[in-house]
Parts: C-alpha cells; sequence; structure tokens
C-alpha cells in the first residue's frame, strides 16, 4: 500500500480515512495528478490534429485511421501499467521496496520486448491494417506512411505505460506528471519543424507529425526508465512465476480493452468509408472524446483505490459511500463536460476541422456531448468495479455492449445506409449497455453488489 493507506492504518486500529470527512475533496485530491500524468497520448493526438488539419483533409482523415490502428496496440497492453501499479503497492506496503525494484524492471523488460514484438508483426500488415479500418487510394497511401513511421516508437509507449505504474504503485504521482508534459512539449516544437519544415529541414508533411511523436514517445520512455532505476532501484531480473502472474492478472483487462478497441475501430472504419470529409470529421470529434474521457478516467482511478481500501479493510459501509460519490462526481463532471462541447463548438471546429468537412461535424459533434454524463457513469462504474476486484464481470460486460453496438452499425448501415451521425448515435448505445450493467451491479440493495467481495 502507498503513503495513504499506511496513514489510515495504525496497528489494528484504523483511522479516519480523509474520504470520511470530506470525500469529494479527497476524490478530487487524489485525480489531479493522475489526470496530468494521464493526457500524455492525447494532448499528442490533439496536436498533431491541429497542424495535420492545416495539410488538407485527405491528411486529417489518415491521421485518424493511423492513430486507430496504433493506439488500438498502446491499448491492449494497458495492463502492464495495471498490474505493474498493484505488485509495487502491495510490495511497498508489505514493507519489502527492495521487490519493487525487480518487478518494475521486469514489467518495463517485457513491456519493451512486446512493444518490439507488435511492431514487427504489425509492419507487414500495414496496408491491410488501413484497409480494414476504411482507408482507400490518397487516404491510405498517407495512412500507411504514417504508422510506418509511428510504429518506431511503440515500444517506448509501452515501457512508459509500465514504468508510470510502478511509480504511481509508490505514491510518487507528480513524476508522470512531469514526464508527460516534457513529451508533450517536445512533441509540440517537433511538429512545428517537422511537418512544415523550417531552414535547412525540409517539410515532411504527415510523415514528419509521425516522426515528432515517435521521437518524443523514446525520449520520455528513458527518462521514466532512469527516474524508476532511482526511485526505485530498478533491476532486470527474470522471474517466471512474477512474469506469469503479471500475465494473470491483466488477461481480464486484456480482453475488456480489446473490446472496447474493437468498437472504436470498427466506428473509425465505418466513419473513414464515408468519404474523406467525413473520416477528417470523426477524427476530429473522436481525438476530443477521448482527451474528455482522460478526465474521467482518473476519477475511477483515484476511486478505485479508495473502494479497493475499504472494502478490503471490510468497511462496507464507507466503500458503498465511496461509490455513490463516484457516481454522483463523475455525472456532473459529464454534465460540465457536455456544457464545454456546447459552447466550445465553434472553436474546436476552428482548430481540428477542415473547411470542408465542417457540415459533416456539427449534427455528430451534438450527440456526443448529449451523451457525455452518460459516458461519465460508465468511467466510475469502471473504477467502483476495478476497486472491488470484479474484473471478469467488467470484461463481460463490456464483450456485451461491443457486440451490440457493432451488431447495430452493420445492420444500420445494411438497412437505411450510415451516417456520421448514426454512427455517433450507435456510439452512445455501446455506452449506454455499458452503464447499465455498471450501475445495476451496485445499485442499492442489488445481491449480485459485489462490495466486500473478494475476487
Amino acid at each position: 500500500m502507498g503513503e495513504l493507506a499506511r496513514s489510515t492504518i495504525q496497528g489494528p486500529v484504523l483511522s479516519q480515512h480523509p474520504f470520511e470527512s470530506t470525500p469529494r475533496r479527497t476524490l478530487f485530491r487524489l485525480s489531479i495528478p493522475v489526470l496530468f500524468s494521464l493526457v500524455a497520448e492525447p494532448i499528442t493526438g490533439l496536436v498533431d490534429t491541429a497542424f495535420v488539419a492545416r495539410l488538407g483533409a485527405v491528411e486529417l482523415a489518415a491521421l485518424g485511421v493511423g492513430t486507430m490502428a496504433l493506439s488500438s496496440v498502446f491499448w491492449m497492453f494497458n495492463f502492464l501499467g495495471v498490474a505493474t501499479q498493484t505488485d509495487v503497492a502491495r510490495a511497498d506496503g508489505r514493507g519489502e521496496s527492495h521487490l519493487g525494484g525487480a518487478i518494475a524492471g521486469l514489467s518495463m523488460m517485457l513491456s519493451l520486448a512486446l512493444g518490439v514484438g507488435s511492431a514487427l508483426l504489425l509492419w507487414p500488415l500495414i496496408s491491410q491494417v488501413s484497409g480494414l479500418l476504411g482507408a482507400a487510394d490518397a487516404i491510405q497511401t498517407a495512412a500507411d506512411s504514417y504508422i510506418s513511421v509511428r510504429l518506431w516508437g511503440s515500444p517506448a509507449i509501452l515501457v512508459t505505460i509500465a514504468g508510470f505504474g510502478a511509480l504511481r504503485g509508490v505514491q510518487r504521482m507528480q513524476i508522470p506528471l512531469w514526464i508527460a508534459v516534457g513529451v508533450n512539449l517536445l512533441n509540440i516544437l517537433l511538429d512545428a519543424v517537422l511537418i512544415f519544415g523550417t531552414g535547412p529541414i525540409p517539410a515532411f508533411g504527415i510523415e514528419g507529425a509521425a516522426a515528432a511523436t515517435a521521437i518524443s514517445q523514446w525520449v520520455g520512455a528513458v527518462a521514466t526508465w532512469l527516474v524508476v532505476r532511482r526511485v526505485l532501484g530498478a533491476r532486470i531480473v527474470w522471474d517466471r512465476d512474477r512474469a506469469a502472474r503479471l500475465f494473470r492478472v491483466g488477461w481480464d483487462l486484456f480482453l475488456r480493452t480489446g473490446a472496447l478497441t474493437l468498437f472504436l475501430l470498427v466506428g473509425t472504419r465505418e466513419a473513414t468509408r464515408l468519404g474523406a470529409e467525413a473520416g477528417a470529421a470523426h477524427q476530429a470529434i473522436r481525438q476530443f472524446w477521448m482527451f474528455t474521457a482522460l478526465f474521467l478516467d482518473s476519477f475511477a482511478i483515484a476511486g478505485q483505490s479508495l473502494v479497493a481500501f475499504f472494502a478490503g479493510n471490510e468497511r462496507l459501509a464507507t466503500a458503498r459511500r465511496v461509490a455513490r460519490t463516484i457516481l454522483e462526481f463523475c455525472f456532473g463532471f459529464g454534465v460540465i463536460l457536455m456544457l464545454v462541447m456546447w459552447f466550445g463548438e465553434d472553436l474546436i471546429a476552428r482548430l481540428l476541422v477542415p473547411e470542408s468537412a465542417v457540415v459533416a461535424f456539427g449534427s455528430a459533434w451534438w450527440l456526443a456531448l448529449l451523451f457525455q454524463p452518460l459516458n461519465a457513469l460508465a468511467f466510475g462504474t469502471d473504477g467502483i468495479h476495478w476497486g472491488t476486484g470484479d474484473f471478469a464481470f467488467l470484461r463481460n460486460a463490456t464483450i456485451v455492449a461491443t457486440a451490440v453496438g457493432v451488431a447495430l452499425l452493420y445492420v444500420i448501415g445494411a438497412w437505411i445506409g450510415l451516417t456520421l451521425s448514426l454512427v455517433w448515435a450507435v456510439t452512445g448505445v455501446w455506452i449506454g449497455v455499458r452503464v447499465l450493467f455498471g450501475v445495476g451491479r451496485v445499485w442499492p440493495g442489488s445481491s449480485k453488489a459485489p462490495l466486500g467481495r473478494s475476487h
């Protein structure tokens, strides 16, 4: 356990936890450093989108295909950070801090190997992947170029994910924040130089955007490794049992993330098949949507820790209060995000959407903003169920939601034909199914509520 848990446990007697006197303030305070360390990849995507939008609709649609394909790889391995954070925190709580370095080193080594392996597997399939996502002709050519350059940075992303998990495990939340800030500042600088050229440096267009991101990611990975070595004494020691446990913990997370990614991949594919303008508009909405999701994810991660803490200590009434506070907090913030999107529509359109794609953007943007409070509840229930260890339930609920969403996309497409607005309407249904499962699982009086159970 980290500092928060240690400060709350005094031998067999439990002192009052800050949540019990200031629940919302405590949840917010725990969420802030997590939030700003999570935004590295979405900010990179927003910066790339803003720069590439100046190149045209074809390039922006290609960027959407490329980032969706690569994000799928990264998201599938998010379990590396979650499992590493859990194992390092447990070692820290047992007073076995010397094990934290071994756990972190092994996880980062496995992350590097998985990143290299994923890149090698994807390399000969780049054209097939972009084609599956709906890219064709000029869009596919540009997307293939972008992916081929960005692949060089994929091992760095996975190493950073594992390293950030290790640092959060010992409650060093601020370090991932500063590394994320540095990576994004470097990416902005390199974008301006490599996309449009300056002085003796030629303009590389969309390939320049990919190179800027890959270089920044490697700088971040090296910085993360150096910091983890200093803070935890990270060392690379092979431990077969520990590696097997890492993958067992991540299996349900892997399947759940795969289901989430599948729906987003299919949605991007169907939007891109509607043409360059629809693909460009979809990319702009999706990038902003994913960016706002990081706010909600930070609340879910903080709530997960609180639920796990109180449920683990059998203070179930307080654990249920945490769950209720998370849902209230997330829904309220979802309403705020909806209003921000409402009033910020024109600004986002000017920043991220080529003029030719503005017509396709408007109605789809309105649907996306209306679903924000529902989306916030989905994230909140995710955090609650992570905290109770209800991983299999979340996996199954996500698979069902994705099956419903994908089926609707193809049925509507075959029946009346898809539009970008309909793609986002189906996205709302997909979110709604997840919320029904998630809230129903923790609704007061539900016999299936998992609070207090060990999984």
